[in-house]
């Protein structure tokens, strides 16, 4: 498919998932098969510490920061997080300051370079197109993480989970190292007193560069109403990823009064995107949710979809970025169909359901959650707001029952709610290591988890993303073949 601005569109878009789970291997190797990759733009400052903490045992990290654009911001990141042979395995990860509407310098350099490490090491080698994918909810890192994928040359941005009208400006101003601004999400914020979040590039590098290539926008929806609105009110607006209740990670809740069956949400008819609207907008758009598979691909594109998003199938091949021992579990419990997926309507702190694989050992079990203390050091799913002085508070519902409800949280709001923050590292192996044990981990997944056997090749316990899409893209059979 050609699109509006001349150039070609992927068939298959692979999903933005969790914390590293999108690594830049995993982008990599899908954009040198032909189609978009693409890497999570989520706490990639801690992602970038934690792996040269643990010694950047493949030099990979260290090689792409020689490669940024000032070397002072580089060495000093370098200064403070590289352990020479890494952590030993028993010690914790030093603590790192949570982003905050006011990050200090060092804070917004470390998620500059997270963003750009990530980028460079996807793109590098090949001239196939890379994406990144944010979290609309997750506010405070965003602009800086996006500048330095911008300095990495990203072709991409992708944002979901909430309403991205701000963004587009956002990379048009950073393309050209201009400061921004973005109104802040703030609970009990006053009209008469709006809150923003600031970054100004020019305090990150010290030399003048050339205006940056303008990477296409994609906004991430779940309603015709929203791709609406974003497309007549919002400029630089390339297309739009419909996710469907089906996909894994977070889901945009049943519109209408919230009904449990089995204690998961019911969605229905409301909950269905109207394509004809999307259509008339004229603007490419991809199907996500169950797709992974050649016919949904060509019913997808037979209703007018430039391709389709896949997420679970390459959240479990051998390039992912997830532990391979909690991937192997999952394929083998998944090939004998003994797993299953929870929509969890209480897991997220952001109110938002959040798919949950049921795997022992991790916080899908209800005695691995017990034993797990409150905890919240790493705030990517914060909830700011308005503290009575008229200064800005932050508190989650997954911290100490007592800090939250101390802070003005209700108390019914932290019933089932979970640390995905340090959860969804403990599943990439960047997990706390704490005097009670390592911090468990979380595995999200789409509803056709269980049909991961459809990618494994014969005699095989396990795939590559080029066996994924080679299967995506396969041509059926001829009548009578």
């Amino acid at each position: 498919m050609t699109t509006h601005d001349g150039q070609a569109a992927p068939e298959i878009i692979q999903g933005g998932m969790g914390v590293a789970v999108s690594s830049w291997r995993l982008a990599r190797a899908v954009s040198q098969l032909g189609q978009l990759g693409v890497v999570s733009g989520t706490a990639l400052d801690l992602v970038l510490a934690r792996r040269l903490q643990l010694g950047d045992p493949s030099g990979d990290v260290r090689r792409a920061l020689r490669h940024f654009p000032d070397q002072a911001v580089a060495e000093r990141v370098l200064r403070a997080h590289f352990v020479t042979g890494g952590m030993p395995p028993d010690e914790s990860f030093p603590g790192i300051p949570m982003f905050t509407a006011a990050p200090t310098l060092r804070r917004q350099e470390l998620a500059v370079a997270g963003g750009f490490v990530e980028v460079f090491l996807a793109k590098e080698g090949h001239a196939g197109p890379v994406g990144i994918n944010f979290l609309e909810k997750i506010q405070l890192p965003t602009p800086a993480t996006l500048y330095g994928a911008l300095l990495a040359g990203i072709d991409y941005v992708l944002v979901g989970a909430g309403i991205p009208r701000d963004i587009p400006a956002t990379i048009e101003e950073l393309t050209q190292h201009r400061p921004v601004s973005l109104p802040l999400h703030v609970s009990r914020a006053q009209a008469d007193q709006p809150f923003e979040l600031r970054f100004d590039p020019r305090e990150i590098l010290t030399q003048v560069l050339p205006p940056l290539p303008r990477p296409r926008f994609l906004a991430i929806i779940a309603s015709a109403t929203l791709a609406i609105a974003l497309a007549r009110r919002t400029a630089g607006v390339f297309g739009f990823v419909i996710e469907g209740p089906t996909a894994g990670g977070h889901n945009a809740p049943p519109r209408g009064p919230l009904t449990l069956e089995e204690g998961q949400p019911v969605y229905g008819p409301r909950d269905e995107v109207d394509l004809a609207k999307i259509r008339a907008l004229g603007l490419p758009f991809w199907l996500a949710g169950s797709y992974a598979s050649p016919e949904r691909l060509r019913q997808a594109q037979s209703e007018g979809a430039a391709g389709i998003q896949v997420g679970t199938a390459f959240a479990f091949c051998d390039e992912s970025g997830m532990d391979p021992e909690i991937r192997r579990h999952v394929i083998a419990q998944a090939c004998n169909g003994g797993i299953g997926v929870f929509t969890d309507p209480l897991a997220s702190p952001t109110g938002f359901p959040f798919k949950v694989v049921q795997l022992a050992g991790t916080l899908s079990q209800a005695g691995v959650y017990q034993a797990r203390a409150r905890r919240c050091d790493l705030g990517y799913l914060r909830e700011i707001y308005r503290r009575e002085d008229g200064t800005l508070g932050y508190r989650c519902a997954s911290e100490p029952v007592e800090d939250y409800t101390r802070k003005g949280g209700p108390l019914e709001d932290t019933a089932g709610r979970k640390c995905i923050c340090n959860a969804l590292l403990a599943t990439v192996g960047l997990g706390q290591r704490r005097e009670a044990g390592a911090e468990p981990a979380i595995v999200t997944a789409g509803d056709d988890l269980k049909d991961l056997v459809r990618f494994m090749p014969a005699g095989r316990t396990s795939y590559s993303a080029a066996d994924v899409i080679a299967y995506l893209l396969a041509q059926p059979a001829a009548p009578g073949v």
